[in-house]
């Protein structure tokens, strides 16, 4: 009789967790369906065809975090209230958290304007926004943020935001050191708190985690379409004590809640259901602050790259990606094997 209590339990809590995740997913996709409607019906006739794309487009997948020339609609070509309309878009897609994270980088770009960029390259209007398809709750459809050290993309499926990978924000500088923002840093529990886990590390569990003396230069997958599992390397969290898994649940964590509170949720849920102890943190170079350094944390299913080696060590890259899951093509494939019909 116990036993069967216990089944019932386990499934009621089951359940529950499906119909709260259920909510989530229709309050996020509700949120950016009506932003991203919003943000459309905003724009002039020419402004919409420049922010438009077909879902099916290879613009899609054309993703970089590089100051480039790029397609979508800039912020320096939109009016006051469009750039509002743009902004209520970004906040359906990120928490308050991220959303702060987004505006210190694009803050960077004045930073580097004082540090002698050039104004047409060092401009904070040129963010770009890009639709994908139509928004709806019930096809598949997309968006984009993208300019230097940023490129957001979201995927909705059958009124369902399924991916939100590639999710990449950078700093250059990592900490501003001169000029009116000194002080400013966009990203730094993304370095802090990984520093906090390596160093946490005893002499055994260190010689596994540093992978390498060097640093490389760059993250690893760099802005590749689709990406592979990393050769295995670093330390599996099963060889971790309590405090140090927490340690290494918070860096994990700094990622996922750069996300609204609905996909974060969503993400944190996956990551509970899985094996935890399966996924490895290594990291390269040295662990003193200021010099270069590189980590990676790497799941089943997922991969976070973070790299602080240019400028001085002081230049920061940081991503997450999916391997199954970016742009939501496994998702997508499903979805059109049930429903077969052009984009």
């Amino acid at each position: 009789m116990r036993i069967v209590r216990y089944c019932l339990l386990i499934c009621a809590v089951a359940l529950l967790t499906a119909a709260v995740q259920r909510i989530a997913d229709e309050q996020a996709n509700d949120a950016m369906l009506r932003a991203a409607s919003g943000f459309l019906a905003g724009l002039e006739p020419d402004k919409r065809a420049k922010a438009q794309f077909q879902f099916a487009d290879a613009e899609r997948l054309n993703w970089h975090f590089i100051p480039r020339e790029r397609k979508g609609l800039a912020l320096k070509e939109m009016s006051p209230a469009q750039r509002e309309l743009a902004r209520a878009l970004l906040a359906a897609g990120l928490s308050q958290r991220g959303v702060l994270k987004a505006n210190a980088i694009i803050e960077l770009e004045l930073v580097l304007r004082e540090m002698g960029g050039a104004p047409n390259v060092r401009d904070p209007e040129l963010y770009f926004f890009s639709i994908f398809g139509t928004p709806s709750s019930t096809e598949a459809w997309g968006w984009r943020m993208e300019g230097h050290h940023m490129s957001l993309n979201f995927t909705i499926v059958d009124g369902r935001p399924v991916a939100t990978s590639p999710s990449f924000l950078g700093a250059n500088p990592a900490e501003v050191r001169i000029g009116s923002r000194r002080g400013l840093r966009a990203l730094a529990p993304e370095e802090d708190l990984a520093r906090e886990f390596v160093t946490s590390l005893n002499a055994e569990q260190r010689a596994a985690a540093i992978i390498n003396a060097e640093a490389p230069r760059d993250i690893i997958t760099m802005n590749a379409g689709e990406v592979r599992p990393l050769a295995p390397a670093g330390i599996a969290a099963a060889r971790l004590d309590p405090r140090q898994r927490q340690l290494l649940l918070r860096i994990i964590d700094e990622y996922v809640a750069r996300m609204a509170d609905g996909i974060a949720a969503e993400r944190r849920t996956r990551l509970e259901r899985s094996d935890f102890g399966q996924i490895t943190f290594a990291w390269a170079g040295s662990t003193a602050k200021g010099a270069p350094h590189y980590y990676r944390i790497q799941g089943p299913s997922f991969l976070i790259e973070y790299d602080n080696t240019q400028n001085d060590a002081n230049h920061i890259h940081s991503v997450w990606r999916d391997f199954a899951g970016d742009f939501g093509r496994d998702l997508l494939r499903e979805h059109y094997r049930q429903s077969p019909h052009p984009r």
